[in-house]
């Protein structure tokens, strides 16, 4: 894979935006490695979906693996390169916890000519009772690495 023609760094990326849905949604960057990403999307009560609940709703989430796995990509690929959200499925498993953070981390595990596969989970605490999985892949435009 040839190097990406602009580095991505995401903690770079979070702290000078401030447009865009992720920014309007609160969504934040907590960490990140080599095909991975870590995103958190605080409690709010403006995203709570169920009001007697207190829950947050689904979309946000959704938002939130979106952009976890997008990034993951451009670290996989070693830079911010031009691609589409082409098939995110997200399976929703269970409501996050009231008043609680979403934690969401997706993970770009395999890139081919045109293509990016990726997986991750949303948490609101303990990584291993997830609130989420997801599963899809991203379509590669203009400059391929």
């Amino acid at each position: 894979m040839e190097p990406a023609p602009f580095p991505f760094d995401p903690a770079a990326f979070f702290s000078a935006r401030g447009a865009g849905h992720g920014h309007r949604l609160g969504i934040r960057y907590d960490s990140h490695g080599a095909d991975w990403c870590q995103l958190v999307l605080p409690w709010r009560e403006d995203l709570v979906g169920d009001p007697a609940r207190g829950v947050i709703a689904s979309g946000p989430i959704v938002a939130l693996l979106d952009m976890a796995t997008s990034i993951g990509v451009w670290m996989k690929r070693g830079g911010f390169l031009p691609h589409a959200t082409l098939d995110l499925r997200v399976d929703y498993l269970r409501p996050a916890a009231s008043g609680n953070a979403v934690i969401g981390r997706g993970e770009c595990y395999r890139v081919t000519r045109s293509i990016a596969f990726v997986r991750g989970i949303a948490h609101d605490g303990d990584a291993d009772d997830p609130v989420a999985h997801v599963a899809g892949t991203f379509m590669f435009t203009g400059v391929s690495a």
